[in-house]
């Protein structure tokens, strides 16, 4: 692929740059289209790309050897990931798998890593990427030791509504995850969470319908974070 190519995808970590920043480094890359539910890659592949997601929804997921699905992130389209794996060369720790029918770019190991070598920008974008997720890790393992499955679930509405851009009364989270989803992203399952959010709605702290979710009182729902 050309320099002009990867920069015409208006991917963010490529941001700024231009042809002539990546001239001389061999970008071996390819779209790869997905079905929904396919598996990208699988926990534990010893595959080695680095990819970004162009259209559709993806996440990263893990299995217990019960078989519970944990969920660790969803990516944003023009995200990367897999970036990990390409810097040590070790086996995936988690499977990504497209919840939607889906389009990534897929970047062999050598090509990011000649990038991540040679351009200060993209090594600065990817070592604060990782900073970050190290942190949200973190406040999340917080979290499972501290706060019971009630708190957790409304912590977690809250970041869902933060992302949105609002946290203000009346707030929708719409689509809304289903409980099966909102219990892997917590670490609890589905009955638990199903118990958690009708203590919530009783409270008057939320409104629930189909695939929706309404935040009546942000306030009170982050007091019992406290």
């Amino acid at each position: 692929m050309t320099p002009e190519t990867l920069l015409s995808y208006q991917l963010p970590l490529f941001d700024g740059l231009r042809p002539d920043d990546l001239a001389g480094i061999p970008l071996e890359v390819c779209e790869q289209s997905l079905s929904a539910w396919q598996t990208l890659f699988h926990q534990h592949d010893s595959c080695k790309d680095l990819y970004f997601l162009l259209s559709g929804s993806l996440m990263a997921v893990a299995w217990t050897a019960e078989g519970r699905e944990i969920v660790f992130s969803q990516f944003e389209v023009g995200a990367y990931f897999g970036e990990i794996t390409a810097i040590d060369g070790k086996a995936r720790s988690l499977a990504v798998v497209a919840k939607t029918d889906a389009l990534v770019l897929a970047m062999q190991r050598h090509s990011f890593l000649a990038l991540f070598d040679r351009i200060p920008v993209i090594r600065n974008r990817v070592t604060h990427n990782m900073a970050g997720r190290i942190r949200s890790l973190t406040e999340r393992a917080i979290e499972l030791a501290v706060l019971s499955v009630e708190q957790r679930v409304g912590a977690h509405l809250l970041r869902l509504a933060a992302g949105q851009g609002a946290m203000t009364q009346g707030t929708v989270i719409d689509p809304a995850p289903t409980h099966a989803e909102i219990g892997g992203h917590i670490g609890a399952n589905r009955e638990m969470v199903s118990r958690s959010i009708g203590r919530l709605t009783r409270q008057g702290l939320i409104k629930t319908s189909r695939r929706r979710i309404e935040i009546v009182d942000p306030a009170a729902l982050a007091d019992l974070l406290a």
